[in-house]
């Protein structure tokens, strides 16, 4: 089992304090979602031409992997094209630059409930281009069970439309338990041959609203969740996304990416 956390989760933190903290703590990568001020990984002054030679060994030395590269690129917002491509071309230049296997990228609006209607067609046209781009340089986008994309088997039919290689699903496990009752075999059966990389986390519902909790601590069926995935030969990495970033209220980084250890490597 290999295990990383984004680093959504720690806001402030500096690279140093990441790459440290991930290896004191034995993770086995982490998952780029922004480092400091710099929420978009080609922005980050360690991964700019001049710094990456010496991250990329630090990371070596360490015997961390980075697991993703975590985009906000939505590639719903047809006004937004031209944007969004170029959005894409940097991330999946910057992934083959680092040696990582997979973008997100999202096929609706970032929010995770299901809002709004979303032209299905356009989104896999622009994801064939997308992936025409990702296959050139080795790169693998993964689009997200995020709003009605959480429904897995209308991301599956998505996945089967656009037809490439080079995108995939990452199987964020709160969504389609969370917003449509999905069981964890349900999500599997319908996305299994497509998860390449899944974000791991807990919530309960209160007040009407999920609420995102310590692993263990909500009611997701992590346990089921990990037998599917550990059954169905799943070999990715199962990366904490702890939402810190936006939510301030949530429990602090040292003390929940330390669970995330010990509670993941009891069902190792």
């Amino acid at each position: 089992m290999k295990i990383s956390f984004s680093t959504l989760g720690c806001p402030r933190w500096s690279w140093n304090d990441i790459i440290t903290t991930a290896a004191d703590l034995k993770y086995d990568g982490i998952e780029v979602r922004g480092v400091g001020k710099d929420i978009s990984a080609p922005s980050i002054p360690q991964f700019g031409p001049e710094l990456l030679p010496a991250t990329k060994a630090q990371l070596a030395k360490l015997g961390l992997s980075i697991s993703c590269l975590t985009s906000d690129i939505c590639l719903h917002v047809r006004e937004r094209e031209d944007e969004i491509l170029r959005e894409v071309e940097a991330y999946i230049s910057l992934a083959q630059r680092m040696g990582v296997p997979y973008v997100r990228i999202m096929g609706c609006a970032s929010v995770a409930q299901p809002t709004g209607q979303i032209d299905a067609g356009y989104v896999k046209d622009l994801a064939q281009r997308c992936g025409a781009m990702a296959q050139e340089k080795g790169v693998t986008l993964l689009i997200e069970t995020n709003g009605v994309w959480a429904c897995s088997e209308k991301l599956r039919a998505l996945l089967d439309a656009i037809d490439s290689p080079n995108v995939a699903a990452l199987w964020d496990v709160n969504h389609p338990f969370r917003y449509y009752g999905e069981s964890a075999q349900t999500t599997w059966d319908n996305l299994g041959k497509y998860v390449r990389h899944m974000h791991m986390k807990d919530s309960i519902m209160q007040d009407g609203r999920a609420r995102y909790a310590i692993m263990g601590y909500g009611d997701l069926p992590i346990e089921q969740i990990i037998g599917v995935t550990t059954a169905g030969g799943y070999d990715g990495f199962y990366s904490l996304e702890w939402l810190k970033r936006w939510d301030v209220t949530l429990e602090e980084p040292g003390i929940v990416f330390a669970h995330y250890v010990s509670y993941m490597r009891s069902f190792a």
